[in-house]
């Protein structure tokens, strides 16, 4: 009887552990994230991998063939917070991502809106997928937060991000440039 309580508590503490160190990992994993900051803007880069972007479009009743199409490429998660006293705009258009092969283009909105028609998916689940994008423009009032999920190709590269970000109401003030090196896709 005492072997086999000792050999259950061995078992029971061997588990624990190998949870404790899996779930660490998965955690510290999940928490790489990129960020410009200065006293005008913080911009945070956020990868998320295949299985988070998985249980959360599962998670919202997305098809399997649906999962499977948005688990090929690379998922950030972008937040932008204007610290200025100014309007401060966003224009994803001028958004620059590029590796040692040349410039990277994200998959946009009309990329998904033909990719999700040619599959015919319900319109429905392509709504819920767009309001989890990062918006392709907006003007941030001072102190707004905004975020939303950039997505590119797959690739095992590093890249860079680089955008100006223009200020003023009419957009004429100065520019704030951003640069943020050696960010990388999740897997």
């Amino acid at each position: 009887m005492l072997i086999k309580n000792n050999l259950f508590l061995l078992i029971t503490i061997t588990l624990s552990i190998i949870c404790l160190l899996i779930t660490t990992n998965v955690h510290a994993e999940s928490n790489k994230r990129y960020q410009f900051i200065n006293k005008e803007i913080r911009v945070r880069v956020t990868p998320r991998s295949p299985q988070q972007m998985a249980a959360f479009y599962e998670g919202r009743g997305f098809s399997k063939k649906m999962v499977n199409a948005l688990i090929q490429p690379c998922f950030f998660t972008v937040g932008i917070h204007n610290k200025t006293s100014d309007i401060l705009w966003h224009d994803l258009s001028k958004w620059k991502f590029a590796n040692n092969s040349g410039d990277i283009k994200h998959l946009d909105r009309a990329y998904w809106k033909d990719k999700w028609k040619k599959m015919q998916i319900p319109l429905a689940h392509q709504s819920t997928f767009r309001w989890t994008l990062l918006p392709e423009s907006l003007d941030f009032r001072s102190n707004e937060h905004e975020g939303g999920n950039i997505i590119l190709p797959y690739s095992t590269n590093k890249f860079t991000l680089q955008v100006a970000f223009k200020t003023k109401k009419d957009k004429s003030g100065k520019l704030i440039p951003i640069k943020i090196e050696n960010i990388q896709c999740q897997r």
